[in-house]
């Protein structure tokens, strides 16, 4: 009797198995990253959307309200490559859009390479300081080559990391022509981009582009405002920059559309059974980079703008591949830019931090300590080098130096805490030393790190343009998955972006990029 009921309960099992089909693989996964989407800000300007945008997501897709990055100094490029990477600047490299390259000591751009040559732009690009492989990669890999990865962005880093190491092609906007171009890296660049910028690129329209709001000015109530008049801009009115005025401008996301529109009419993604890949990215911060009080009515308007973009490219993949086949995975670079330091007006607390000045009395503490000698080699960005031939031909112990360097610091006015790369690399745990870390380079990032108070100026005396307040307040972020039967939910808990990479990798049965140690989310 008793294996009588274990053998119906093993076939009812296999009878249960089979009876539930695993989803079927999606033709095309549609990666939409908006740089600096805030979800309250989102909720917050519901009632100015229509039904086809933000409030169709909401109500169809899986939703998470609170995606973090489990790194410190978020910003677009460590942000991209964390996405499709699945892991962090300590594995994949990408700590910054810019670093101090420790060879030459001059800052470097994390796309720029002299090796390759630009389509359509004079700057020479590649992923090679992309460290760690991508989604976009093993879809490659996992397809032998026949699964299509495309990626458009405003922004070069974007588009770069988006399309990683194997792409077919990477498209950015060129803020000097409006030309969408490329590089050499990808030997792809097709006839129907060229043929698009010869005769439909932005700088043949941009003279009749005006930015005004689409509601009237009294819909617009949840940011305080200081006006008492709509604003009006024309992109063209400044000759000089109008293309980077576009390019930091809701006006962005339909020339990603537009140029997304060409791909999927020109090219065959989404048209086989082998899965495809596309990336794209929106904007959604201050207009030119100013601040949200200095453009609250610009703001709220670019939320509508982009509920409309988001509709019209749902509406368009619908119609050319069907919603049914594709998944959409939208989400925010978990930043926004830098706010005015008003802070003295209403008497909260502040001052400036001077790198070069704290990097210069560095120096002579060390001197004092060890000798004459430039043990301060160069600094960069709350980042301080040190001079390793110089220590090492003295026979120094560097952990030592750089243990004493970290409490120096500690002295200086403004300094919250200064971390050493062994205090890093081999120290005892905590929550914020693991977000540091994890934004921790060994190859590329300083001896020692400065952490700045909030309310606190970070002054570039050599560049004011770089000036920046500090500002530690949690940025909350959407992540959405939609389309290829996900179940719709709304999610409050905290989750990683991490879990993007390998879920896109599971529902498309392939592996996930080889640095990616999180587990797949479950969304359908």
């Amino acid at each position: 009797m008793k294996g009588l009921l274990t053998s119906i309960l093993t076939v009812l099992t296999i009878t249960g198995l089979q009876a539930q089909p695993l989803p079927a693989t999606p033709k095309l996964v549609v990666g939409l990253t908006i740089d600096q989407l805030r979800t309250d800000y989102l909720e917050a300007f519901s009632s100015l959307y229509g039904e086809k945008g933000f409030k169709r997501l909401w109500k169809e897709g899986k939703v998470f309200r609170n995606a973090e990055y489990n790194f410190s100094k978020v910003d677009r490029a460590s942000a991209i490559a964390a996405i499709y990477t699945g892991t962090t600047p300590s594995m994949n490299g990408i700590t910054a859009n810019q670093w101090l390259d420790i060879s030459t000591l001059r800052p470097i751009n994390c796309v720029d390479d002299p090796a390759f040559m630009g389509n359509y732009t004079d700057e020479s690009s590649s992923p090679a300081l992309l460290l760690t492989s991508t989604i976009a990669d093993e879809l490659k890999i996992a397809t032998r080559n026949k699964g299509l990865v495309y990626a458009i962005a405003p922004f070069r880093d974007a588009a770069i990391f988006a399309a990683g190491h194997t792409g077919n092609g990477a498209f950015w906007l060129n803020n000097n022509t409006g030309k969408w171009c490329s590089t050499t890296y990808y030997t792809e660049f097709p006839w129907w981009v060229s043929q698009y910028n010869d005769r439909q690129a932005v700088d043949f329209r941009i003279g009749d582009m005006t930015w005004t709001p689409v509601h009237p000015m009294e819909k617009y109530i949840y940011l305080p405002e200081w006006r008492d008049t709509p604003f009006k801009y024309k992109f063209d009115d400044d000759r000089r920059n109008k293309f980077r005025r576009l390019i930091a401008s809701p006006f962005v996301n339909d020339e990603v559309n537009l140029l997304t529109e060409e791909l999927l009419d020109k090219s065959n993604i989404g048209k086989d059974e082998v899965p495809d890949m596309l990336s794209l990215m929106y904007y959604a911060g201050n207009y030119a980079h100013k601040t949200s009080q200095e453009c609250a009515m610009e703001l709220q308007d670019t939320y509508v703008r982009l509920d409309r973009s988001i509709a019209h490219l749902l509406d368009v993949i619908d119609k050319k591949i069907g919603l049914q086949n594709v998944l959409f995975c939208i989400t925010s670079t978990g930043y926004v830019d830098t706010e005015s330091a008003d802070h003295g007006l209403y008497r909260i607390p502040g001052g400036e931090f001077h790198l070069n000045r704290c990097a210069a009395l560095l120096n002579m503490f060390l001197m004092a300590t060890y000798g004459e000698g430039q043990y301060v080699e160069a600094y960069y960005d709350q980042q301080i080098y040190l001079n390793h031939k110089l220590i090492e031909k003295k026979q120094l112990d560097l952990s030592e130096i750089q243990n004493k360097a970290a409490d120096f610091l500690m002295q200086f006015s403004g300094v919250n805490e200064a971390y050493s790369a062994q205090r890093l690399l081999l120290g005892s745990w905590t929550p914020e030393i693991d977000l540091i870390r994890n934004g921790f380079h060994r190859k590329r990032s300083g001896d020692l790190l400065i952490e700045v108070l909030p309310g606190w100026t970070i002054v570039n005396e050599s560049n004011p343009t770089e000036n920046r307040i500090i500002r530690s307040a949690h940025i909350p972020a959407p992540l959405v998955f939609f389309g290829n039967s996900v179940k719709p939910e709304i999610i409050d808990t905290p989750v990683s972006v991490g879990h993007i990479a390998p879920t896109l990798a599971h529902t498309m049965r392939i592996r996930a990029p080889n640095a990616c140690s999180s587990i797949p989310l479950t969304i359908r």
